[in-house]
């Protein structure tokens, strides 16, 4: 008996979205150094925002749309996932999966708003 594996389904979100919401969204961080870090916990402060990944590192960040690691969110470039995060392989199968198109997709806009 072989098993099935499924396909992801595509997610196509805009390219332009605000950083925050993005990550909230995906919970990865893609570090300087090109490592794919899972996402613990997000404390927003205004414009700025203090991210701590699974492996306790502690990133403070912008909201900026075409800042690094937004354009790296959205091209997929990352060298390798973080061996102490543990990111699990369906959430990197489904991140692959995702689109990021200027016309089509979520703007991740809450219902609150």
């Amino acid at each position: 008996m072989s098993k099935k594996t499924k396909t992801p389904q595509k997610r196509f979100y805009r390219k332009r979205v605000e950083l925050f919401r993005l990550i909230d969204k995906i919970k990865l961080w893609p570090s300087r150094q090109g490592v794919l870090h899972g996402i613990r916990t997000i404390e927003k402060m205004g414009e700025q925002a203090r991210i701590t990944t699974h492996c306790n590192r502690t990133f403070v960040i912008n909201n900026s749309r075409n800042s690094r690691a937004a354009r790296w969110l959205r091209n997929k470039w990352f060298k390798r996932s973080c061996s102490a995060c543990r990111v699990p392989d369906w959430k990197l199968e489904k991140y692959s999966a995702t689109m990021f198109r200027r016309h089509q997709g979520s703007m991740l806009v809450d219902q609150k708003d």
